[in-house]
């Protein structure tokens, strides 16, 4: 009698596990509660879907701060190389830019999502639509199917003999990441790390990054200060907006930050080096030098040359300089705290964005309760996990959709009896 394999959730985890169960054989039914599959997939990478890292599974370890160790084996058998060829098999080629991030070639996230639904039909997955699961039931340690809500307000059982929970996190709710697979596991008997968004901006409690949002800062490093003690540190680009501050090394320090107001509410701060290739004494040379160039001209028209012109206020005014002085008027010590204010702009965090304006989720189904060589839980038979709703979380740059896969590809080989 043939298998049947139960995936709840046609996100990139969903529909690689379907995909891959299907292809060996087994029957495979794909539920998912939305219209219309892989929602979130179509808005990552603001949609051009960046969705691997051009690195080694050590460099996707490394990759991964929430649990990168758990995530090796799955790594392992479904690389970043290997994810760009079965790509590539389905019409998909890919390019890496900065950072080592791997897009489609395209440009488009379509594209990623219609070679992933090109993979399901083809492996004969069966992909049902407005079907919301209620539950997954298990009897004698277990799984024997699901409960399925279907459009009509019908409820029926669907026998499965086995299950993939890949139902995403709990951030981007409206494309139906709204934490269900949590709920699902926590009745199965499962233990859930507390769920969080990570890689979200950040609120500041100064409100001078309004008067510059939209101002991008490459080759910056900020670092992290919890109680006056440095967190963590990153290197490359961050946005100033309307709120605080967001791009890549700020959604990175995010994870942190989330981690230090759920222990506390100590004053955390973040220290900007807008200039981290010099160091003070360079800086200052610099800076006296365009001094020099710009004399009898103020203080704003001095630092043209250093700074964009709609931070040049920002660093006056946070030294604690007088903006109207010329440069004839200016202290040696005046000069000295320009430059530290380069080299330590701070500011406070005030909290994080609303959970939905986090990229990817923190928390989830606690790892040691899976086994992270075949993705199937240790408590029910027969019970998988796949994608965000596992206690797994990455840096920015492709390696939270690389995780995605790499579990999928797992879960849906072991689900249908392909071993190790």
């Amino acid at each position: 009698m043939q298998k049947h394999i139960i995936i709840i959730g046609a996100g990139p985890a969903g529909l690689m596990a379907a995909g891959r169960a299907a292809s060996l054989g087994t029957a495979v039914t794909l539920l998912e509660q939305n219209n219309r599959p892989g929602r979130k997939l179509l808005i990552t990478g603001k949609g051009r879907c960046n969705f691997t890292n051009d690195t080694d599974v050590d460099g996707l370890v490394a990759g991964m701060p929430g649990n990168g160790k758990f995530m090796y084996s799955a790594f392992t058998r479904f690389d970043s190389y290997r994810l760009r060829e079965f790509f590539r098999q389905l019409g998909v080629e890919s390019k890496v830019e900065r950072g080592m991030r791997v897009f489609p070639a395209s440009g488009i996230s379509k594209d990623v999502l219609r070679a992933l639904l090109m993979y399901a039909k083809k492996s004969g997955v069966q992909l049902k639509y407005n079907s919301k699961v209620r539950s997954v039931v298990a009897e004698n340690g277990r799984v024997r199917g699901v409960l399925v809500s279907s459009s009509d307000g019908t409820t029926e059982f669907v026998q499965g003999d086995a299950v993939v929970i890949a139902t995403g996190g709990i951030t981007y709710s409206a494309t139906g990441s709204t934490g269900d697979g949590f709920r699902m596991a926590s009745e199965l008997g499962h233990s859930i790390i507390q769920p969080r968004a990570s890689l979200i901006p950040i609120e500041t409690i100064e409100s001078w990054p309004r008067d510059v949002a939209g101002l991008t800062l490459r080759n910056v490093r900020a670092t992290l200060l919890v109680d006056e003690c440095e967190a963590e540190s990153e290197f490359g680009e961050m946005l100033f907006t309307h709120f605080g501050v967001s791009g890549p090394i700020i959604l990175s320090l995010s994870r942190q930050v989330a981690t230090a107001l759920i222990s506390a509410k100590p004053p955390i701060a973040l220290v900007i080096d807008l200039k981290p290739a010099l160091s003070y004494q360079q800086l200052d040379d610099r800076i006296l030098r365009d001094f020099r160039k710009h004399s009898g001209q103020s203080i704003h028209n001095a630092l043209v040359d250093l700074l964009p012109r709609h931070l040049i206020d920002v660093i006056v005014q946070e030294a604690g300089v007088d903006e109207a002085k010329h440069i004839s008027q200016v202290t040696k010590d005046e000069r000295l705290l320009i430059g530290k204010t380069l080299k330590g702009l701070r500011l406070h965090v005030a909290r994080l964005r609303p959970t939905d304006e986090g990229i990817v989720t923190a928390g989830g189904v606690d790892v040691g309760e899976i086994d992270p060589g075949r993705m199937e839980s240790r408590l029910i038979e027969g019970l998988y996990f796949a994608g965000e709703v596992i206690d797994i979380d990455g840096m920015t740059g492709g390696f939270n959709l690389q995780a995605a896969f790499s579990t999928g590809y797992v879960a849906g080989q072991c689900s249908a009896g392909g071993g190790y």
